[in-house]
């Protein structure tokens, strides 16, 4: 009888070993999955500055690369130099919003729209596109920062005076007939005379 007692005893504490062995192991796994599982949290709140009303009409966009080198020469050290291939975008408009009442003038079969000057919507360096390929003689981390924000404002200025140099707004005058002229004819049922105030 107390054999048996032993035994039964014994088989509980075996039993309660075992199942506390595999809450034991089962723990350890549920712990360490949950300190190797990374979870990554966006908080976000978005404040809108402004609203503005676009009236711009895009006619044309110059897509551009510019290889640009900037050397600064040093009599003793060697010279600091960067090589840049800048690639952005030029776009020419017009501005519907600064025409009036008085901007079309209709005379029997025919209307004359008076558009305002030409401009340059924007100019954008596109980032990704765009690549520093070679600086040299930088030492410190804060000059090499230094070169790079330098060149990709240069950078911007250039694609500014390439697109006056490649007459952007002359192309945007010239789509303006081409492309907006048309446009207002099949509006109107009108012969459409476009001008520039």
């Amino acid at each position: 009888m107390i054999g048996k007692l032993l035994r039964i005893r014994t088989a509980i504490i075996l039993v309660i070993s075992i199942i506390t062995i595999l809450f034991l192991v089962f723990l350890f796994f549920f712990i360490k999955r949950q300190f190797s599982v990374t979870r990554t949290e966006i908080t976000e709140d978005v404040i809108i500055e402004k609203i503005s009303n676009i009236g711009r009409l895009e006619l044309v966009k110059y897509s551009m690369k510019d290889v640009i080198e900037k050397k600064e020469v040093r009599p003793i050290l060697p010279d600091k130099r960067i090589l840049f291939v800048a690639a952005g975008e030029v776009t020419g408009c017009i501005d519907l919003t600064k025409m009036t009442k008085e901007d079309i003038k209709a005379t029997g079969d025919s209307v004359t729209v008076f558009l305002p000057q030409p401009e340059i919507c924007y100019t954008k360096l596109d980032h990704q596109r765009s690549k520093v390929y070679e600086l040299s003689g930088v030492w410190s981390p804060n000059d090499r920062q230094a070169m790079i924000e330098e060149i990709y404002k240069l950078a911007e200025q250039r694609l500014q005076k390439n697109a006056q140099e490649m007459n952007v707004l002359g192309k945007t005058r010239e789509n303006a007939h081409v492309i907006f002229k048309p446009m207002l004819e099949n509006i109107s049922g009108k012969k459409v005379g476009i001008q520039f105030r």
